[in-house]
């Protein structure tokens, strides 16, 4: 069974993806299995972090930014210096991760949520889930 969803996003968005993620889990019918979530676009990721501060999202995407800096030395600039570091960021954090699915239910721990990263919006982007029986 496989969705796709669609956000909009705007320039170093953090976007909240659990909910979605968790009643799609849940509407499938499948108690056991896998919970696949990818993304299709190079400058943008996936994580799961804590949602209890707001603010954490900041300081993720500060450090993230801090760690690879938009900056015009880049080999490749295909569009702008923004996306050549997005492609960077993406690689390294991922646009893909797979979970588990136990008694019918997204196992994810109590403070932990799916976010969607956005590195060179504002944008229109898209995610898919998958799940799958064991």
């Amino acid at each position: 069974m496989l969705q796709k969803f669609k956000i909009e996003t705007k320039e170093r968005d953090v976007v909240a993806l659990t909910s979605d993620i968790r009643a799609f889990v849940e509407n499938s019918g499948i108690q056991e299995g896998t919970c696949i979530v990818c993304t299709p676009h190079t400058t943008a990721a996936l994580t799961i972090t804590s949602f209890w501060d707001p603010n954490g999202f900041l300081d993720l995407q500060d450090e993230i930014c801090r760690l690879i800096p938009t900056r015009i030395d880049f080999k490749h600039q295909h569009d702008t210096p923004q996306d050549a570091a997005g492609h960077v960021k993406s690689s390294l954090i991922g646009v893909n991760m797979a979970l588990p699915i136990h008694e019918g239910k997204l196992l994810l721990g109590h403070s932990q949520g799916i976010y969607f990263l956005e590195f060179d919006g504002p944008r229109h982007r898209e995610y898919y889930v998958k799940v799958v029986s064991d």
